[in-house]
């Protein structure tokens, strides 16, 4: 009879028969059982439900508190601020809605915002993002393209949600998606079309079974769907959808709608309450029909909202005041070679004026404070001084010998 210690307490091979015993106080174990023991608890762990969402209604964000955090990160842009707060906060909400009696269902509130480019969309999105307990996503509507064209099937959206979510198809399908350059997929003409097209109608009506609610099949590494690959079902009904775009030339839509080119004494009365610098305030789900959008993608995106262009004031805070601003970016880059950077005031009021005249939003002033400082972050590392003061002089210098200089709008 074998000593105890000498055989696997599970298996009772003996320590000649195994490759490794692993002794204990009143036993042993041999390597092959001690792996098949791991490999049945990895199973068990997977086959646990997850818990994927485990606020309460009293720990849930308020709308204020939402727009609150926003503020430390984007200036201006309230309006925006406060649907997609709502917005956010109201899905929340639904994921918590329990199945009562009264047979109230609360329905999800897909937002679409509309504003030039460099206002803050894709800003607004990104912030969120690191305020929010759901799984988060950003995606590029310019990439996907109808069954059958070189390019990402709309599934790929989901296959980023679940790659957000580490493969929990219960997160993800609680998620956010943000859909970027909505714009891109808008109808080219205004009659349907009657043939497969790269991007326009067609992507949009692939779309609509995603914004409504619906199984869809998702390829979970991504790319084409082949009849080998596993296909991972995810439910959309509980995905809020967050869309964004330019619509670049929608203003002119708007201005025809509002009759505000129209001559006449009568006429110009009727258009004084009008703000004409800032047309996208009196947007609605008609103009972007006539924009190229199918009415049925319209109908799914019930929230309509816009940004405000950015006025020298809105640019002059977005370049120091943030937590995040471009100023305070460069500032700490320095300071990671142990250079301390400082700005004269003029200097914020000549990145400002350029900005406006490139009519590029907040991306113009990256470009700028990029252009002025390229000489000093290439050669101020290997040398021994350490302090830099930006003068309007200096400023005005490099940003002539650069190449951005030429981006000026004639």
């Amino acid at each position: 009879m074998a000593k105890p210690g000498e055989t696997c307490s599970f298996c009772g091979r003996g320590r000649r028969d195994v490759g490794l015993l692993i002794n204990g106080m009143s036993g042993a174990i041999c390597d092959e059982c001690s792996a098949r023991a791991y490999e049945i608890v990895q199973e068990n762990e997977q086959s646990k439900p997850k818990s994927t969402f485990r606020l309460s209604q009293q720990d849930l964000p308020k709308p204020e508190d939402i727009k609150m955090f926003l503020d430390q990160y984007i200036i201006g842009q309230d309006d925006a601020k406060r649907y997609l707060s709502v917005s956010v906060y109201n899905h929340y909400k639904r994921l918590l809605q329990r199945v009562s009696s009264d047979d109230v269902e609360i329905e999800k509130s897909n937002i679409i915002m509309v504003g030039a480019t460099g206002t803050g969309k894709t800003l607004l999105a990104r912030t969120i993002a690191k305020f929010l307990h759901v799984p988060f996503t950003i995606v590029d509507a310019t990439v996907l393209t109808e069954a059958g064209y070189v390019g990402e099937d709309i599934e790929s959206i989901l296959t980023r949600l679940l790659q957000a979510a580490d493969y929990d198809v219960e997160a993800a399908q609680r998620g956010i998606v943000f859909i970027d350059e909505i714009d891109k997929i808008a109808r080219k003409g205004d009659n349907p079309s009657i043939t497969r097209d790269v991007s326009g109608e067609g992507v949009q009506q692939g779309l609509l079974k995603l914004l409504e609610g619906s199984i869809v099949n998702v390829p979970p590494q991504g790319g084409r769907k082949h009849p080998e690959q596993k296909l991972i079902p995810v439910d959309t009904k509980n995905i809020l959808f967050v869309c964004g775009g330019a619509f670049d030339g929608i203003e002119k839509k708007i201005a025809q709608r509002l009759n505000t080119r129209v001559v006449g004494y009568a006429a110009s009365k009727s258009t004084d309450l009008v703000d004409r610098s800032n047309l996208l305030k009196y947007i609605t789900p008609t103009d972007l029909k006539s924009f190229g959008l199918i009415p049925e993608i319209i109908g799914r995106l019930p929230i309509l909202t816009y940004l405000n262009p950015l006025d020298k004031e809105a640019l002059r805070n977005i370049l120091t005041e943030p937590k995040n601003s471009i100023i305070k970016q460069y500032v700490k880059l320095f300071a990671m070679d142990n250079i301390k950077l400082t700005f004269e005031e003029a200097v914020f009021e000549f990145i400002v004026n350029k900005a406006l005249e490139f009519k590029l939003g907040a991306r113009g002033l990256r470009s700028i404070v990029e252009a002025i400082m390229m000489d000093a972050m290439f050669s101020m590392p290997s040398q021994k001084e350490k302090k830099l003061h930006v003068t309007l002089k200096y400023a005005e210098e490099k940003f002539g010998k650069s190449d951005v200089n030429r981006l000026q709008v004639a």
